[in-house]
């Protein structure tokens, strides 16, 4: 997460829910390293799930302050959409 992103916030989240336009939610942790904010526990699963591949971008918008909506482009520049099918329940966020 850019650090000029984090700036936004007066606390960083411990843990952001991550949503697609089709209503899926994934709970991920925050982890500050090195000085730098980044996604932990949950989102390796998620990127398998949702098919996150070498050269695909991932743009994260702020929806609430532990709410980021997530919208997947593969190389080409498509997006890419994923139905909510079942996935490991420790990351499902609850709504």
């Amino acid at each position: 997460m850019p650090l000029d992103f984090t700036k936004h916030f007066v606390a960083v989240p411990t843990e952001f829910k991550l949503r697609n336009d089709i209503g899926c939610s994934w709970k991920v942790t925050v982890k500050l390293t090195n000085g730098r904010v980044t996604l932990d526990q949950g989102w390796a699963t998620y990127a398998v799930v949702r098919q996150i591949k070498i050269g695909y971008m991932v743009t994260f918008k702020l929806l609430t302050p532990d709410t980021l909506k997530v919208i997947i482009f593969d190389e080409d520049g498509i997006e890419v959409v994923n139905k909510c099918g079942k996935h490991d329940e420790a990351f499902a966020a609850k709504e």
